[in-house]
């Protein structure tokens, strides 16, 4: 996966793109592999890199969805139970089984929660992840030996599925151009081209360069998250607003918090969410939160009001009580719930997706979330199809392995995540002695994978690498700023840049990063 190559199928003349894809989060990334299977002539186009915004900022989760099934929201739990056995199947180099304990304080959570995850459990079925179970006082503390023991009483244990999301993302775009889809980043949608009031086109202009294009395509998708009323309004001024938006944030503290590989579950919190404390790459997230916030950012910060109700909720159930100088990093990331009116609890607000035809025959695809990506980019690509009077074929993508399929990605240790790329980033090394360097002493991360994302992840600034292709900004944000100064010449002498160049990626990188620290 290459830019440049990419680039040049854009400006080739000659090509006739069926559908054009706005957005390269989760969505619009599972669009384009949806589209490409079939057979269409399929492009995406990324205002910054993949997985920037909401894709690259979730709990890390594949599953089923416990709060929906608190809900009633039945159909979604079964969807998603399945979409997470299919993620789980066809890459299972990213996506694991993860032990949950919900522990039990009241005489009534052990019965309660119990029952409940055996409906869980039965709605798996086949796609099941293991059985869930009661636990005695003793056998909770050793799954969790750090939580509260005061006033336990017990605990469920039930499985779900753990995934690094970005990773999953640039895998994904892999995949996509596997099957010969043009995927761009940095590359921004301006406006929309129309003909006869239907739409018939995208302007676009390269980031990177500047060059501006005028796109001509059968059909317009419209998958970009929370700003999606924003591509709405470019195809109609007046059109009212479709999302409210919620913040959830999340922190990350040391592994002495929550030693093992079990992770906690909280069903219910004061702002009616589900609390999760995940061991994840070493270090163990603490989240979420739910915010409704008016306004779609990049670069979303948490809140105090939200730090402060993550740490309180913490030391409530661990023995040891984090407090702000142990948050190693801090992330937030924006959720586009499809409107139901008024200003209430968005944590009430279902996360069905929701497709959205315009009169002028936009297709918008908004809501959802990570584990159904794959179902919404199908129902997606049946509409879009349709409206561009596509000739119909079905969908295949239920069976597809996504790039870097490996069923022992384990057997590669450090470079495990990669999948089936980790042989080539080995031989890499191996001809290159010096891309076994070490960047930092608290990562296992090499030079050889800055290289690698550069040629074959189309990495293109520090960010990239240090945010998304690995994950050491949200994992240590001061340690990645360390690392920054590193990442930069190597990749200034892959991408052929020059020392202003990395002078101004060290700064930029480093004032991002800060907005990670406490």
């Amino acid at each position: 996966m290459n830019r440049a190559e990419m680039l040049s199928r854009l400006k080739n003349k000659n090509t006739a793109w069926d559908l054009i894809i706005i957005g390269g989060g989760a969505t619009g990334l599972a669009s384009a592999i949806e589209s490409a299977a079939r057979g269409y002539q399929t492009l995406l186009l990324e205002q910054d890199d993949f997985a920037k915004g909401t894709s690259s900022r979730s709990t890390k989760l594949v599953h089923g969805g416990v709060r929906y099934l608190q809900q009633g929201n039945v159909s979604l739990v079964l969807e998603a139970l399945k979409e997470r056995g299919l993620l789980r199947k066809n890459a299972p180099h990213l996506v694991h089984n993860l032990p949950f304990v919900v522990p039990n304080y009241d005489w009534w959570e052990g019965p309660f929660y119990g029952i409940g995850m055996k409906v869980y459990d039965l709605l798996s079925g086949r796609h099941g992840f293991g059985h869930s179970k009661f636990l005695s006082k003793e056998e909770t503390l050793e799954y969790l030996p750090t939580v509260e023991p005061k006033g336990l009483r017990g605990g469920v244990i039930y499985y779900d599925g753990q995934f690094d999301d970005s990773r999953l993302a640039i895998n994904m775009a892999q995949t996509a151009a596997s099957q010969s889809a043009t995927v761009l980043n940095y590359v921004k949608v301006t406006g929309i081209i129309k003909e006869k009031d239907i739409v018939g086109g995208v302007r676009a202009k390269d980031g990177e360069t500047g060059e501006e294009f005028e796109i001509r395509a059968k059909g317009i998708i419209n998958a970009t998250g929370v700003f999606t009323d924003d591509i709405i309004r470019m195809d109609d001024a007046n059109a009212k607003k479709m999302l409210t938006l919620s913040q959830g944030i999340h922190i990350v503290l040391d592994k002495s918090f929550l030693p093992g590989t079990s992770a906690i579950m909280v069903p219910h919190t004061a702002d009616g969410r589900v609390l999760f404390a995940t061991p994840w790459h070493g270090k163990v997230i603490v989240g979420t939160t739910d915010t409704p916030v008016k306004e779609a950012l990049l670069e979303p910060r948490p809140l105090k009001e939200e730090i402060d109700f993550l740490l309180s909720h913490a030391a409530k159930y661990l023995t040891k009580d984090p407090v702000a100088a142990d948050v190693l990093s801090m992330f937030a990331g924006l959720r586009p719930l499809v409107s139901q009116g008024g200003d209430g609890n968005t944590a009430a607000i279902s996360r069905d997706h929701t497709i959205y035809i315009s009169r002028s025959g936009l297709v918008t695809i908004t809501g959802g979330k990570w584990t159904t990506c794959r179902r919404m980019a199908e129902d997606t690509i049946d509409q879009a199809a349709m409206v561009a009077r596509l000739d119909e074929k079905p969908s295949v993508t239920a069976d597809l392995q996504i790039h870097g399929y490996h069923n022992h990605a384990e057997k590669f240790g450090d470079l495990a995540i990669y999948g089936s790329d980790a042989s080539a980033i080995r031989d890499l090394v191996y001809h290159q002695p010096e891309y076994k360097k070490q960047l930092h002493p608290n990562f296992t991360t090499i030079a050889g994978e800055v290289i690698w994302a550069v040629r074959h992840e189309m990495a293109r600034t520090v960010e990239d690498f240090l945010a998304r292709r690995t994950r050491a900004l949200l994992l240590d944000a001061r340690a990645s700023m360390d690392m920054a100064p590193q990442v930069a010449r190597l990749m200034a002498t892959e991408l052929n840049r020059d020392d202003a160049w990395i002078t101004s990626q060290i700064d930029d990188y480093r004032k991002l990063a800060r907005g990670y620290l406490l």
